[in-house]
């Protein structure tokens, strides 16, 4: 529920965007960055996707005086942060939540943890530390992911060079979009899990009188930490006499690190698993939304401190690996 202080920028950031949309006009954007340099790049950016540009200005406008409507797609470049900036960005999470804006928020991996911790109701893209290229791809899959495009009539060139921005958006996301091709959830076909539910799961057994009958699974324990952490390691070294991305695979390496974790009754930062997944800071967080989406991650509030977050297997994630690593059995010492 919105704040009493923020109402009224929600009421008009959602009246805003449902009179925008009614008049068929371009999508608009607003940008946030203390960053003069930055805040140009990405003003340039926008104007080249035919995108109108609704405010431009630092975080501090954000906190001052009466706001103004957010735009349909709200870009934020947040390096550092203090208390302004954490009430800056708290707000317009909020904000962006209610008035359904699409939230890309770049910064630093020194930021992460409260940029993360910060932004829990709009599920923002996140850049660490990101290039220009990686910007215009984060807006790229903003735009490929609208049902409709209301962009300004493009001359033939800038079509083809929107077409072809979204052309590699769509490889990038192709393996992430298969993890979460039912996003409706649950153990059905083509969800992310191949398990059947404790409550449904029975085996079939034989009777002194040659008859059959269902009997109860019993639902394995999380495998010996230990054991998962010798596994992290023997992926790890194979880096050190091959290029590290031939064996890119970071579902599976943060699935690991957070079944030992969960194991040792550890709690996993967001900044903790980037790391574990071997994959850039951004690639990473990418994944985690992704698996967060499919039903295999959830974020876990920090009951001592609101500001911090902390990614776990969900329960039915955790006996999908409990059950992985039982039907392996002796044989799961042996895996690279």
């Amino acid at each position: 529920m919105a704040q009493p202080g923020i109402a009224a920028d929600v009421a008009a950031d959602v009246t805003y965007a449902c009179a925008n949309d009614a008049a068929g006009m371009p999508l608009a954007v607003s940008i946030f960055a203390d960053r003069a340099h930055v805040r140009d790049e990405i003003r340039e950016d926008v104007s080249a996707a035919g995108m109108a540009l609704r405010e431009c200005g630092t975080l501090a406008g954000l906190l001052e005086g009466k706001a103004r409507p957010l735009g349909e797609v709200v870009l934020l470049d947040c390096p550092l942060v203090d208390a302004a900036a954490l009430a800056a960005l708290s707000r317009l999470d909020m904000r962006a939540a209610h008035s359904g804006a699409h939230l890309v928020i770049s910064t630093s991996v020194y930021a992460l943890e409260d940029v993360f911790g910060c932004c829990d109701q709009s599920n923002p893209q996140i850049l660490v530390d990101p290039s220009r290229a990686e910007r215009v791809i984060a807006l790229g899959r903003v735009l490929a992911g609208l049902p409709s495009l209301r962009l300004r009539d493009l001359s033939e060139d800038d079509r083809l060079t929107l077409l072809r921005l979204t052309e590699q958006v769509g490889r990038i996301a192709e393996r992430l979009e298969k993890l979460s091709a039912a996003r409706g959830g649950g153990a059905g076909e083509d969800s992310a899990f191949r398990f059947e539910s404790p409550s449904v799961a029975f085996a079939a057994r034989q009777g002194e009188d040659g008859s059959e009958r269902l009997v109860r699974a019993v639902r394995p324990s999380l495998p010996d930490p230990r054991l998962v952490r010798r596994i992290i390691r023997q992926r790890q070294l194979r880096a050190r006499f091959f290029d590290g991305d031939l064996f890119a695979d970071p579902a599976w390496d943060m699935l690991l690190d957070l079944t030992a974790a969960r194991a040792e009754h550890v709690r996993v930062s967001v900044t903790s698993l980037c790391i574990a997944s071997g994959v850039p800071p951004t690639t990473a967080l990418r994944w985690i939304g992704q698996m967060t989406s499919a039903g295999l991650l959830e974020r876990v509030e920090d009951e001592t401190d609101r500001r911090r977050a902390f990614i776990a297997l969900t329960d039915r994630a955790a006996e999908g690996m409990a059950r992985y690593f039982a039907e392996l059995g002796r044989a799961s010492a042996q895996l690279v």
